[in-house]
């Protein structure tokens, strides 16, 4: 029997957790907007608006962490863990300073960001958005530092670790939401209110973590540096394409975000349930996606390309299955599903076929899509992915859209059809780019 780097049992040690730290991530989302549906359309609308634009700032935070994550499992792989660990706290600096600035800069014009994007929206919507936006806006430095921590955290497969301290935020957001929206009567600013309070919480979990004087990489000493600026060009190498490809994502997503809020307040309650469903489909691609990180990177640290073809195929594979498993038995009940949104009787009825088709696009054609690209992170081929990406997202997803929707006359179902449509294009890329391998002679460290 062909013996590869990791044994089944610490794929599985890493991968589960994995997967069940993805599901609790998404919950926190998903438990904001089904909870605070209690306000009713506007206020489902609001909460989705402005976890829009967050979004594209989380995408910011994970592209930084992943190109620490991917420098530090590949110095893990190569047996420097000196030089790991410096990564790791370098990651650190960077993370708290792109996400202080970003809070300064944007709380104090928040309401003009939403009028640029948004355009004209209905005065409700509107106080809702900024109820919710401020506390979010707060709790970015928290979930940026998060966000670097736990990837350190996987990078040296302590995945068990990292969503223990997720089912901790999401006890609190889900705590907090049931007191601040049902009891104080808070509505979008109690759910806001509740994000920051488990962010809080878990950046200072992480934080208690990773100063044990045992970890391998611990932070401890964080304040006297050392700040190495080649260690920090690393981080960048990654991080910088990764970031720009994540933010054209979510860019292109904000676009169509602004087509959708034209077709009215129904049109983007619709829209923010599929996008939960779209959300919920792919928990356990995005577990695996993390995975391949650490796996992918320390295969590369120790120029093991063979495995690295291996892993690659392997995840990939088990992507469709776990993707399949769960989806297919989510389109049974989907109509279940979206009763708990709360959603007026036309909006219902419009919204359970848009959510079937997502939960089989998510089958189908999303892990050719995201998982592939983390292999290409991983051994350091970013640049290509953003090309990519950008090719991808102006031509499929914000054309496409704009051509269902206006020039076809379609309502929320052309914005996701232009979705699929990207997600196809993409996925064709990639898929071409692993199986040339021009990614071998690719190199981070």
């Amino acid at each position: 029997m062909e013996k590869h780097q990791f044994t089944a049992r610490e794929l599985r040690a890493l991968i589960i957790p994995l997967i069940a730290d993805s599901f609790l991530s998404i919950l926190i989302g998903m438990a904001d907007t089904i909870m605070v549906s209690a306000c009713g359309e506007a206020a489902v609308s609001g909460v989705s608006l402005v976890d829009t634009i967050s979004n594209l700032l989380i995408t910011v935070f994970s592209a930084f962490a992943t190109g620490g994550a991917v420098v530090v499992s590949q110095y893990l792989g190569h047996g420097e863990a000196d030089k790991a660990r410096d990564s790791a706290k370098n990651l650190i600096y960077i993370s708290i300073a792109i996400s202080v600035l970003m809070t300064a800069i944007i709380l104090p014009i928040r309401s003009h960001v939403i009028d640029v994007l948004f355009g004209s929206i209905e005065p409700l919507v509107k106080g809702y958005t900024d109820d919710y936006f401020v506390p979010i806006l707060i709790s970015y430095p928290f979930l940026a530092v998060y966000s670097g921590l736990t990837a350190i955290s996987r990078a040296e497969r302590k995945s068990f670790r990292t969503m223990m301290v997720s089912l901790l935020m999401n006890v609190t957001n889900i705590g907090g939401n049931a007191i601040l929206i049902y009891i104080v009567g808070l509505g979008p600013r109690g759910a806001g209110i509740a994000s920051l309070a488990s962010r809080v919480a878990g950046c200072a979990a992480m934080a208690m973590l990773m100063m044990n004087r045992k970890e391998e990489l611990n932070i401890r000493g964080l304040l006297k540096g050392p700040v190495s600026p080649a260690l920090i060009a690393r981080i960048l190498r990654i991080g910088i394409p990764s970031g720009l490809e994540g933010a054209a994502f979510h860019i292109g997503k904000i676009m169509v975000q602004s087509l959708v809020a034209s077709l009215g307040t129904s049109a983007i309650a619709i829209n923010a349930v599929v996008g939960n469903f779209n959300a919920y489909a792919n928990i356990p691609g995005n577990g695996i996606n993390l995975a391949m990180i650490t796996i992918i990177g320390q295969c590369r640290g120790q120029n093991n390309i063979k495995d690295v073809k291996y892993y690659t195929k392997l995840l990939l594979t088990l992507a469709f299955a776990a993707t399949f498993a769960l989806t297919m038995p989510s389109i049974l009940i989907t109509p279940q599903i979206v009763g708990f949104y709360g959603l007026e009787a036309a909006s219902y009825e419009a919204a359970v076929p848009i959510c079937r088709l997502c939960l089989f696009m998510c089958f189908a054609i999303w892990p050719l899509a995201f998982t592939i690209p983390n292999m290409l992170k991983a051994v350091g081929d970013v640049r290509f992915i953003l090309l990519a990406s950008f090719s991808s997202m102006w031509l499929c997803r914000v054309g496409g859209a704009f051509l269902f929707v206006r020039f076809f006359g379609m309502g929320v179902e052309g914005i996701w059809y232009a979705m699929y449509l990207d997600w196809a294009f993409r996925g064709i890329l990639y898929s071409v780019r692993v199986l040339h391998g021009r990614w071998v002679d690719k190199k981070v460290i």
